[in-house]
């Protein structure tokens, strides 16, 4: 048997044990929990074969109920003598996409940023659209181009038409670009049809995990109008490996900045929102701090939202916040505003930077308050880029 010991200020403490898929060498993947610095074999820890699965959806599918009984006997056996068959460090283990994601939706729920971008490219207009203080502005993603954090991001190539350019070109991406966002996986669904209310967040949300949206600006802008986001933003999304509960943030709850105008009904209640601070490394040297206490929209509006036309949720359905900024320069959390459009380089290792380059690698961290007094952690979910394809 094994005591698992945590470290002093570990993230990854008691009050948090967040969810994951691992494997070991020449093993299939299967699901477990984080304490300190160990993996948590799940099904030998609780004997239940749900956990046997290569992602947590099985898991998920069964509900609040059994989401909170799952957590609470988890708690009970890791704090005393745990099968040695059950315990690998985590670093001889391989972590995976932790869940199937059925449909991913990314929002656009920072005023900041949304300000800031609306600024830069409509210079001689309001910032934000007439839209935007009305309902949380979003876009249908490709979930089939979610992957877990350490996978490499290759270039994406597309269309593109500078500004001084009289006709689009094809070829690469040049302003390749990152979007620090978070994200919410539901875990029971909804029936077409039907909507999901503010209230009832708690009862379909099981947890969260960072997202960086890599972002192909230029791509983006010349396709973007009418449609909105395609190519520049369907080749790749990247997620932290490790699913923190939202029950491991109660603490983390704060009130919203403040709405104005009031949203319509619908939209009422659930106006919470995350006290989690962000941290973006750019080659190992962090350039931003992103505080998602400032977001505008809270993650129970977004879901509200999305299924208010009668659009169905389903387990391992992925919901992203957008890029989270905060209202000072060094809280930016894309490179597009970070460095104004590429106007105003920041220096990464003592070299002026803009946009991504071959060979960068981008990760994004985050901590929030536990029960405990203490921090929580999310890991990391970080990305290397790599030449477009036949470079």
């Amino acid at each position: 048997m094994t005591v698992i010991r945590v470290p002093d200020g570990s993230p990854f403490g008691h009050d948090n044990l967040p969810y994951g898929v691992f494997s070991r060498p020449g093993e299939a993947p299967r699901a477990g929990v984080r304490l300190g610095d160990s993996v948590v074999d799940l099904a030998i820890l609780l004997g239940d074969d749900v956990f046997a699965a290569s992602s947590l959806n099985p898991f998920l599918a069964q509900g609040r109920a059994r989401w909170t009984e799952v957590r609470a006997r988890i708690g009970e056996l890791v704090a005393g003598d745990v099968p040695d068959q059950a315990v690998h460090p985590v670093a001889q283990v391989e972590l995976h996409l932790p869940v199937e994601v059925a449909d991913y939706v990314d929002f656009y729920a920072s005023e900041h940023h949304a300000s800031n971008l609306g600024r830069l490219f409509r210079p001689d207009s309001e910032p934000l659209m007439p839209n935007w203080k009305h309902l949380p502005v979003g876009y249908h993603g490709r979930a089939g181009t979610v992957v877990v954090s350490g996978t490499d991001i290759v270039r994406p190539c597309g269309q593109r038409k500078a500004p001084d350019e009289t006709a689009p070109t094809y070829g690469p991406s040049r302003r390749l670009d990152i979007e620090a966002e978070l994200g919410f996986v539901v875990g029971t669904g909804s029936p077409l049809g039907s909507r999901i209310g503010v209230g009832e967040f708690d009862e379909h949300v099981f947890g969260a995990v960072l997202v960086n949206d890599w972002s192909a600006r230029d791509l983006q802008a010349w396709e973007y109008v009418p449609l909105g986001p395609h190519l520049g933003k369907s080749f790749a999304t990247s997620i932290s490996p490790w699913v923190v509960p939202m029950d491991a943030l109660a603490a983390a709850r704060v009130p919203l900045p403040g709405q104005d105008p009031e949203p319509l009904p619908y939209l009422r209640g659930g106006q919470w929102g995350l006290d989690i601070d962000l941290a973006v490394e750019w080659n190992g040297e962090v350039v931003a701090r992103p505080p998602y206490r400032e977001m505008y929209w809270s993650p129970a509006q977004m879901l509200a939202h999305l299924t208010v036309n009668g659009a169905s949720a389903r387990t391992g359905d992925l919901f992203a916040s957008g890029t989270i900024s905060g209202p000072e320069k060094e809280q930016r959390g894309a490179f597009i505003e970070l460095t104004w459009g590429g106007r105003e380089p920041v220096v990464v290792k003592g070299e002026e930077r803009t946009f991504l380059a071959d060979g960068d690698e981008v990760t994004i961290t985050a901590t929030a308050p536990g029960a405990n007094g203490g921090r929580i952690g999310f890991g990391e979910v970080t990305g290397t880029i790599r030449p477009a394809a036949g470079d």
